[in-house]
């Protein structure tokens, strides 16, 4: 099941037969309402979209749908084009694999600020040495027939 995909019918769910030897774990995440336009709009138009609050004048990226400093609801009305530049507000340089074997070139991550929000994805296009905070990235987005409804759509940030 994708991100953007819902569980509609109550017998759709799993559940643990307690003969079983193993506990079989099948969990499905939802993006929620907010999450699911977030994601839709980077699939479809490639596209980054945040809510503004109008009382707080925060803009959250990923879009809410409540303000969590006055916990007022966010609207469809109150989501917005954020744009696809931010700034990198802290970055590491990961120099092994997941299962801890050393990595061929280190692969940088980075806090980017777009708006008020912090979306932690790649950098790409640029060299470790370069990177700094503040450094104004762009993110780069992979092609239309590509993208499935998730972060993964956007392929990193670069800097330009």
């Amino acid at each position: 099941m994708g991100i953007l995909q819902r569980i509609t019918r109550n017998i759709d769910n799993r559940y643990w037969d307690p003969g079983l030897i193993g506990f079989p774990v099948k969990n499905s995440y939802t993006a929620g309402v907010a999450g699911q336009r977030f994601f839709e709009e980077i699939k479809e138009n490639g596209r980054i979209f945040g809510s503004k609050c109008a009382g707080c004048d925060l803009t959250y990226v990923p879009a809410r749908i409540y303000c969590e400093r006055c916990l007022s609801g966010l609207e469809e009305k109150d989501w917005v084009d954020v744009g696809d530049e931010g700034t990198v507000y802290a970055y590491t340089e990961v120099h092994q694999t997941k299962s801890g074997e050393a990595k061929e070139k280190p692969s940088l991550i980075a806090a980017v600020k777009i708006a008020d929000g912090l979306l932690i994805h790649r950098l790409g296009d640029c060299l470790p040495e370069a990177v700094h905070i503040g450094m104004p990235v762009k993110a780069e987005f992979k092609p239309k027939n590509e993208r499935q409804g998730g972060i993964e759509d956007i392929k990193y940030f670069k800097p330009f």
